[in-house]
């Protein structure tokens, strides 16, 4: 096995060249740490971009970062945090959950899977936040999309269609994102003792209110507990994240609790512990446990979602949490449970979704489709945007669907927020 490992652009499309040339598959590799999403790869060679790092421009008064793609990204958010600045986008941190050190993830990576954590029902995922792009194409062609100011693509964005694509259809080089301002103050009002259904109208009562929520989530009994260190305690908690200056924040959280004091107890949490709670969130730090229990991600209407939950779990053992107001459903399941079928059967009984395996022993991700299979018509769509841009089918080949030549669609398409 051969790992080739550019520090340059030039090396990187040197390598991928040769590898169309040759027709010899590459695994595409920042610093691994989502490595373990996906059907497990049968590859003689790696292209490890752990060397192509480095901020190239970073203008913290125009809002704008650019950085080789294997940029690691805790050294970019510090590098933010110094100037208060952020990705608003809070890009997850599959490490933990995967079984790996956390702060792992590079900055083409979050593009490549199109990041996005409890903020997302605000500002969206990685592919909303993305400006341009430098990549390489499995034809062994270098492109780039886009630049490093809002209005400034024409024709086909290309950069978005890279989110979601898990480094099946080009290989990115360098990005350039859009950053904000950090928020000055945080405050998060958890609601405690709530069953699921009553939390789900609870964040949705708040959502709809002028409160300006930031992210909501609700950790049943006993997860809640798995947090902050334990911090929660074992109640059911049910939080509302309000983020800005800070009076605005005060006068906004007094009116949520004005609206919700009938709910239940509420207890309001400030600062470092509010962030803490939230990154752990984030991270889902509830099934960080170091087990080996598959682990779903399970995208869908927030008012069906606890729904599909309560039916699943008449016929499987499943814990569970929700974030984006209820949208976005964590599953922990037992492997041995006939769980892909049962849980996308349930899903698309309840209005429709999408299901992700993203933890998973290696054979058991051989043996079912760990991302949401597609219907006919846009798998033959997929089928021929990989043909243009990866023909010889070279690209992390598998990863997303069966078969050295198959593909989908980027995953962008699969997690629209709530």
């Amino acid at each position: 096995m051969t790992t080739f490992a550019p520090s340059t652009s030039a090396e990187v499309l040197s390598t991928i060249q040769w590898g169309a040339a040759e027709e010899a598959p590459l695994e595409i590799l920042g610093h691994g740490s989502k490595r373990g999403i996906g059907r497990p790869l049968q590859t003689e060679h790696t292209l490890d971009l752990s060397k192509l790092t480095g901020v190239t421009l970073y203008e913290p008064a125009e809002l704008v970062l650019s950085a080789k793609a294997g940029t690691p990204l805790a050294e970019i958010e510090k590098l933010l945090a110094e100037n208060g600045q952020q990705f608003a986008f809070e890009p997850m941190d599959y490490g933990p959950l995967l079984g790996g050190e956390p702060g792992r993830g590079t900055i083409g990576g979050a593009l490549a899977s199109n990041l996005s954590g409890p903020r997302r029902l605000k500002a969206g995922a990685a592919r909303d936040h993305i400006l341009g792009i430098s990549a390489v194409s499995g034809r062994g062609e270098a492109f780039k999309s886009g630049g490093r100011v809002v209005k400034n693509v024409t024709g086909y964005d290309l950069s978005k269609l890279m989110a979601g694509s898990w480094g099946t259809l080009a290989v990115l080089t360098d990005v350039t994102f859009k950053v904000l301002p950090a928020a000055e103050t945080e405050v998060t009002l958890a609601i405690r003792s709530l069953l699921d259904d009553a939390a789900v109208a609870a964040m949705a009562l708040a959502l709809g209110s002028s409160a300006e929520v930031s992210s909501a989530a609700h950790l049943p009994e006993r997860i809640a507990a798995r947090v902050a260190a334990g911090h929660l305690g074992s109640d059911a908690a049910t939080l509302l994240r309000i983020e800005g200056f800070g009076p605005s924040v005060v006068y906004r959280t007094e009116a949520l609790k004005q609206l919700l004091g009938k709910a239940g107890p509420l207890q309001e949490i400030a600062g470092e512990a509010s962030k803490t709670i939230w990154r752990d969130i984030r991270d889902c730090a509830p099934f960080a446990d170091g087990g080996a229990r598959p682990v779903w991600r399970v995208s869908m209407a927030p008012s069906e979602a606890h729904h599909m939950v309560m039916a699943l779990r008449m016929q499987a053992a499943v814990d569970a949490f929700y974030d984006w107001q209820g949208g976005l459903a964590w599953l922990s399941m037992r492997e041995d449970d006939p769980e892909a079928e049962l849980l996308r059967g349930l899903v698309r009984k309840h209005g429709g979704g999408h299901a992700t395996l993203v933890r998973a022993s290696a054979s058991h991700r051989a043996a079912l489709p760990v991302f949401e299979p597609q219907p006919p018509h846009l798998a033959a769509l997929s089928a021929r945007l990989k043909a243009e841009f990866d023909p010889k089918h070279i690209l992390n080949p598998g990863r997303m669907a069966p078969g050295a030549g198959s593909a989908t669609l980027p995953r962008s398409t699969e997690e629209a927020a709530p």
